[in-house]
Formats: C-alpha cells, structure tokens, sequence
C-alpha cells in the first residue's frame, strides 16, 4: 500500500480546446467533474500536468474521504507516461493507488468496467503509462465509447466529438465514471467492480 495514502487519479486527454469534446478525452472530462466535487481548481504542475489537491467524498461516519491528487496531462495523449509517472513519485503514490481514467473502444457506449492491470488495447495513451511506469499494474477505469460504425478507421473514430445523442447522455456517463472512481479509492476495487460491473 501507498505510505502517504494519497491516490492519483489521472484522466487521460489531448490538450487544447481542439480536442476538448472528442471521444479520446473523455478521460479528462469525467477528472473534471471530480475536480468540481473536491472542490479547488487545476493548477500546473511542473510533471506536465494540471493538477488539484483534495479530498473525494465523505467516509462512513461522517470523515473527509480519502486524499486525491486529480491530474490531466498536458502533453499529447500518446505521451502521457511521463506526466503521469512524475506525479507518482513526486506525490510518493505506489501502483495500488494509481488510477488511470480512459476511454474504451472495447466496452459499449455508456458502460463502465473497472481493473487493475491487464493490456492496453491499443490505447496509445495507456501504453505510454505503462511503458514509463515499467508496471500495467496500475487501476482503470474505462469508460466505454464503442465500436466505430462501419469501417471508420478507429483512429478518427476516437478524434471525433461525440455525437448529439451521445453528448445528451454524456453528463449522466460522467457522473457515473466519477461514482466509479470515489468507490474505488474509498472501498477498494473488488466493491467496486460488484457495483459497477453488476447488470443494471
């Protein structure tokens, strides 16, 4: 376990108002709705990131929930490793309570699953992570986009905004992401998976 306690928690993006609405950044997007939770606002930080200080939720009993460093990279999404490996050892936060938030072509729109380790699908930006950390031992949780229809090359696909229907269930898929990630650090992986993996 982490000695500080503190949990990362990093959604993964393209920087840039470009990129803001695509599918690709839904990462960042669900970092932010966190972000308004914790209350406080993103400030840069020299691992190439904007970064927010707080505390997520509130424990059984009324206390403060865990301790959260949110973080968006500021680097392309295929470069994320280093930001994010730099907030882990400037914070001194271990793999067990690293969480990766992404967007995943292999779940169906507007579902979520939750693991720790495992592949990256082709996720360039997981891939990076990994590679800079040297561990895919790290927690995600991934936030399902779907398949391209047709034969649109994947590649586009995630570089599109979503589309109106998508963007008008989108609030409800971020709140949800967010649930997901306090479940997670407050009551571990295995609780939330049962909830979060369990059929509506």
């Amino acid at each position: 376990m982490s000695s500080t306690g503190t949990w990362l928690v990093v959604g993964l993006g393209n920087p840039g108002p470009a990129y803001a609405g695509n599918r690709h950044n839904v990462g960042a997007m669900v970092a932010d709705v966190l972000g308004a939770r914790a209350g406080g606002s993103f400030r840069s930080h020299r691992a190439r990131a904007s970064v927010l200080e707080g505390r997520l939720g509130v424990l059984p009993g009324g206390a403060p929930g865990p301790r959260v460093v949110l973080a968006k990279p500021t680097t392309y999404m295929n470069e994320s490793g280093g930001p994010v490996s730099g907030l882990a050892q400037f914070y001194k936060v271990d793999l067990d309570h690293l969480v990766v938030v992404h967007d995943e072509l292999d779940i169906p729109a507007g579902q979520l699953r939750l693991k720790q380790g495992g592949g990256e699908g082709g996720h360039n930006g997981l891939r990076s992570v990994s590679r800079s950390l040297g561990s895919k031992d790290y927690l995600r949780v991934r936030v399902g986009i779907g398949r391209p229809p047709g034969r649109m090359d994947p590649a586009d696909y995630v570089l599109r905004d979503f589309s109106p229907a998508e963007r008008r269930e989108l609030p409800i898929l971020l709140e949800e992401a967010a649930d997901a990630v306090q479940e997670l650090v407050a009551s571990g992986l295995l609780a939330a998976q049962q909830r979060w993996h369990s059929p509506a």
